[in-house]
């Protein structure tokens, strides 16, 4: 029978090394993992992972709260979040709550069931009961991270990108285009997110000086079919917009129909800027302006961010800001 010590000796490690590699792997180097779970595989030495979680009242699972499983967006992170969680020998539980609040509540109650130790939410809702107004993190709360997303009073440990700045960005290229009649097509209202894309777009329209027109702000839940239904009403206005900023790039796709349909050449009779980066704004037709997020990199990074909850034993108030791009394409071009 093969056993830790066995492992200790193809490795050229200790016993106690094998031991924390395998109970707490986060707090070795890579290089010693390495070379510890190779041993492990090499020899076939399998650990009763239960019964040491039970015993550190730990499960090794992480819950991450989706709030739309079927929206493309969210899938690098996810990717990005589980390859850390391998890594560590965590695996993730993924919960497809559609910003329900009841459905987001039983994904985290496992967490207090020890089913799960803490709580990754893509998503704008927190899980957990707090008192409206509450400016500080709640001490009960279980480790508890958001990516992409991210609460407007209390800080909660975020990984995110600089919105307000992205969305200036991606406004100033269409005015630099020379259009001014840009309308914005934003997300839900409650979204902080949204209300910093919001912000974007009214600075960089009034530093140029350009129209804000009411009428030229709309709003749709990041669907297709919003994207879609928002331009129809831009495109019925008496002066309608040139360009159009959407709020993310599902949203731009279902506008680019809209306006196809509508009879309109893109980028000749509309510009259209999204917001993601999505691997479908490569292959639209012309290819789709948009602002790039590092997905992948936000779901590494708030794995990491939760590991090292898990390790100290708490919360911590941290906001990670991650660098965006412009990435330009061919749906923009001058005012035609």
């Amino acid at each position: 029978m093969v056993t830790i010590k066995d492992v200790a000796r193809i490795a050229g490690v200790s016993i106690a090394t094998v031991s924390r590699t395998l109970a707490e792997p986060e707090k070795v180097s890579e290089k010693t993992r390495e070379k510890v779970m190779k041993a492990v595989e090499q020899c076939g030495y399998v650990t009763n992972t239960l019964a040491r979680n039970f015993r550190r009242r730990r499960s090794n699972t992480v819950v991450v709260l989706v709030p739309d499983i079927s929206n493309l967006f969210f899938a690098n992170i996810i990717q990005g979040i589980e390859g850390v969680a391998h890594q560590n020998q965590y695996r993730i539980l993924l919960g497809d709550t559609q910003q329900i609040p009841e459905r987001e509540r039983a994904y985290a109650d496992l967490v207090s069931q020890r089913q799960a130790d803490g709580v990754i939410c893509l998503g704008r809702n927190i899980p957990f009961t707090y008192r409206k107004g509450r400016k500080t993190l709640d001490p009960d709360w279980p480790p508890f991270a958001m990516a992409c997303e991210y609460h407007g009073e209390i800080p909660v440990p975020t990984v995110c990108i600089d919105n307000i700045g992205a969305s200036q960005e991606a406004v100033q290229h269409l005015l630099d285009l020379g259009h001014t009649r840009i309308a914005f097509i934003n997300g839900p209202a409650d979204s902080p997110l949204c209300d910093d894309r919001l912000q974007g777009y009214r600075r960089a329209m009034k530093r140029a000086k350009a129209p804000l027109n009411s009428s030229w702000l709309t709003s749709g839940d990041f669907t297709l079919a919003s994207g879609y239904a928002c331009t129809q009403d831009l495109l019925a206005l008496s002066q309608r917009p040139t360009a159009l900023f959407c709020a993310n790039d599902e949203m731009a796709i279902g506008a680019m129909q809209a306006c196809r349909d509508a009879g309109l050449s893109l980028p000749g009779d509309m510009s259209i800027i999204g917001f993601d980066d999505i691997a479908f704004a490569a292959y639209t037709h012309p290819r789709l302006s948009t602002v790039h997020q590092p997905r992948n990199r936000i779901g590494e990074q708030v794995m990491q961010l939760m590991l090292k909850m898990l390790k100290e034993g708490g919360a911590g108030e941290t906001r990670l800001v991650l660098p965006h791009a412009l990435v330009l394409r061919e749906s923009t071009a001058p005012p035609g």
